[in-house]
This record gives C-alpha cells, structure tokens and sequence, in this order.
C-alpha cells in the first residue's frame, strides 16, 4: 500500500510541474483546456491517494467487527461440544445433535470424598484388621446443559448460522478421532471461511487478508476452533479479540 500512496504522491508532483510547464511554454490559447485537464488529473490521482489510505481503514474496522461476532459464535459451538463431550465422551458430529443434546442432556453434580474400608486380602494375609484408602464419589444432582450455558438465551439453536457475512451462510463443523501414543483422544473442528465473513467487501484487500501471517491478525484463510489434526479445543485468533480457549 505504501508503494501505491508514493506512486500516487509523485504523478501529482509530476503533474504539478507539468501544470508550470503549460503555462510557461504552451501558446496562450491552449493553456485553459490544458490547465483544466491537468487540475482534473491532481484531483483524480489525490482521490485516489486518499481512498487507498482511507479504504483499508475502513476495511480493518469492518472486519473486526465482523470477526468478534463470528468468534462469540465459535466460543458457543466450542462450549457446547465440550459439554457433550464430558456427558457422552465423544463430540457431536452434527449440529442437529448437538442442539437436541443442549435441549435435553444434564451435568452429573459429583462430590468426592477420602474414606478408608477393610482390605481383605491384606487382613486375611497378616490375622489382623488392615484397611486401605479409597475415594468415594456421591452423587448430589443434576443440572441441565442449556441453563448452565446459555441461561435464559436460546441462541445455541442458531450456532450453525454465521452471524454476519455472506447470507444464509452455516459453519464448518465436523469430528473424529485421532491416536496418539495408542490411544484414541476424540476431537472436533468447527470454522468458517474468511471470504464467506467479508464477501462484499474490497477483493484485493480480503486477498491479502487471506494471507495474514501475524500474531496480532487471524491467521490462514478462516476463523476456526478446535481442530482434527490435533488435541485442540482453542480458537486461531489472537487474544485481541478475547479469550481463544
């Protein structure tokens, strides 16, 4: 961008001077339509050297706008199937599932407690009472799902809806299972791309946003939580935009 504005800056200079060459060394008669032409062309070229510093402005403040909406959103879908995964064990592979478990399913409310019991084996080994340690797990309730995490709201049942951006747009969402060191860990993704959240706005700009290598910006092509490649429940965007785990 930097390029273009000095670019621009010096073709006005250039034109300028081109203005104080017309008017010394072209016939008297020409010099209006000239001096017309030349004032018109510093006009155009400082419009645009206004509109390539004020459009990325622009485009940097929409675009963290829109970012923050999508994010709440992921954090949603994030604590959602992260729920189902404490209750069921796995992730949700749908949103349809995951909307019917927030709608029906329950946290177990657990307390633990040390207490110590007769080890028989020991006591019939040594002729006298020996006792070993135990932990001792009691149910005390339950809660629901949907009033632990979203209270009163029933926005959880447009999760897969992206908030803003193209129309009528759904996220990503997908899960599976990954092994590491032989043992089999549960994980999902849920994401949306970049070019779906700022659709209508400058191309060449959503290009470079596209190929954001930065730690204060959005890496990749999408806003994304979670992943299927890894054991990962955090967000790609940088805290500037809150919390991402």
């Amino acid at each position: 961008m930097l390029k273009i504005i000095l670019v621009a800056v010096g073709v006005i200079l250039v034109t300028i001077g081109l203005v104080k060459l017309v008017d010394k060394f072209i016939p008297a008669k020409f010099k209006p339509v000239l001096n017309i032409l030349l004032w018109v062309l510093i006009a155009f070229l400082g419009y645009q050297t206004y509109m390539s510093i004020y459009e990325p402005i622009q485009f940097n403040k929409e675009k963290n706008k829109r970012y923050l909406k999508v994010i709440e959103s992921l954090k949603d879908i994030r604590d959602s199937q992260l729920a189902y995964k404490q209750v069921t064990g796995k992730f949700a592979r749908d949103f349809d599932g995951l909307i019917k478990f927030i709608d029906t399913a329950e946290f177990t409310i657990t307390q633990r407690r040390d207490s110590s019991v007769i080890d028989e084996v020991l006591t019939k080994r040594y002729g006298v009472d020996t006792f070993k340690d135990i932990v001792i797990t009691d149910t005390l309730g339950y809660v629901s799902v949907k009033d632990s995490l979203f209270k009163k709201s029933d926005r959880y049942k447009n999760m897969m809806n992206v908030p803003v951006g193209e129309p009528g747009a759904k996220f990503k969402m997908e899960s599976g299972v990954i092994e590491q060191n032989k043992i089999f860990i549960p994980v999902f993704e849920a994401s949306v791309k970049k070019n779906v959240i700022l659709f209508d706005q400058n191309k060449d700009l959503l290009v470079q946003e596209n190929q954001v290598i930065s730690v204060d910006g959005v890496n990749g092509d999408a806003l994304k939580v979670g992943s299927l490649e890894e054991v990962n429940t955090t967000g790609n965007w940088p805290k500037t935009y809150g919390a991402n785990e």
